[in-house]
Order: C-alpha cells, then sequence, then structure tokens
C-alpha cells in the first residue's frame, strides 16, 4: 500500500504549508458523499494520530485515516494547470466510476 504524490503537487503543497505557517503534511481521505458513492477529502495535517498511516513522497507527508486507506490505497495525487485552470488531480487505480459532475467516484 503506497500514497504518493507528483512533483508538482508536492511544490504546491509545500507552498501552501509555508504560506499557512504551519502543517506537518497533507490529510487525504475519503467521505461517503456524491452521487457516485465517495469524494475526496483534502486538508492541512497539523497532527498525527495513533490511528493514522503516513506516507512519504517528495518531501512530504500524506496523512490517511484508517477509515480511507483500503479506498485511496495506491493513489497518485497530481497537481495540473490547463489554461487559465489549476487543480489536484488523484489517479485512483480503485475508482470505477464517476459522477456526472466530477466531484465522486465509486470502487
Amino acid at each position: 500500500m503506497s500514497i504518493t504524490i507528483t512533483a508538482a503537487a508536492a511544490d504546491r503543497v509545500k507552498e501552501y504549508i509555508r504560506s499557512r505557517g504551519k502543517g506537518e503534511g497533507l490529510r487525504f481521505g475519503v467521505k461517503a458523499n456524491g452521487c457516485s458513492g465517495y469524494s475526496y477529502v483534502v486538508n492541512y495535517a497539523d497532527e498525527i494520530g495513533p490511528e493514522d498511516h503516513v506516507f512519504d513522497s517528495n518531501g512530504i507527508k500524506i496523512v490517511v485515516d484508517a477509515g480511507s486507506l483500503g479506498i485511496v490505497s495506491d493513489t497518485e495525487i497530481d497537481f495540473v494547470k490547463t489554461g487559465l485552470n489549476e487543480t489536484f488531480q488523484f489517479n485512483n487505480p480503485k475508482a470505477k466510476d464517476t459522477c456526472g459532475c466530477g466531484e465522486s467516484f465509486g470502487i
């Protein structure tokens, strides 16, 4: 099991944490939501709990709660710029279906 982050995404996360002035890394998980079942949850990881799993990739600690781990394991987090738009993109091999709006996925 692993979670990886591309260099572009790692640079963006480092920039956010630096401007914020604190943070252990990136908290990444899922919640039940949307028409396809799950949506990704991304936030700052200000602390790491005993039940959390931590993955190091490109200088970023990616913190995943135990309940999300089975759904997001082997996901690659990327940061993509297209024209004026920029967004984090999640390449999850377990995601089989996505809803029309692209906000949720099923496994």
